[in-house]
């Protein structure tokens, strides 16, 4: 069995800064890509960044420059980096996970989310 836990999330003013962690556990023999969503009321849910097992980045437009991916393959772990945050990028954060487990399947995991409110 495989979970990913969110953490970090919350409610910060314009131009603050916030770090999401998402933490990998379970039945888990390797991580591929993984990649923080987002979804604000009334909207899709959206990319925002994807990280490669071997550290390659991809940002969206709307948060290059602002935010930034990052993973810790030992521990398990995936991190975003947000910082001078607007109202718009607020929303229900997802860690999303491309993991083969030991019974040698591969899927992809979602975590429950975590919320970040940008508001003055």
């Amino acid at each position: 069995q495989v979970q990913l836990v969110e953490s970090g999330g919350g409610s910060v003013q314009p131009g603050g800064s916030l770090r999401l962690s998402c933490a990998a556990s379970g039945s888990i023999l390797s991580i591929n890509d993984m990649g923080w969503y987002r979804q604000a009321p009334g909207k899709e849910r959206e990319l925002v960044a994807i990280i490669t097992r071997y550290g390659v980045t991809n940002y969206s437009d709307s948060v290059k420059g602002r935010f930034t991916i990052s993973r810790d393959n030992a521990k398990k772990f995936l991190y975003l980096q947000m910082n001078s945050l607007k109202p718009e990028d607020t929303a229900v954060y997802y860690c999303k996970a491309d993991i083969v487990s030991t019974q040698f399947r591969r899927d992809d995991y979602w975590g429950q989310g975590t919320q970040v409110t940008v508001s003055s």
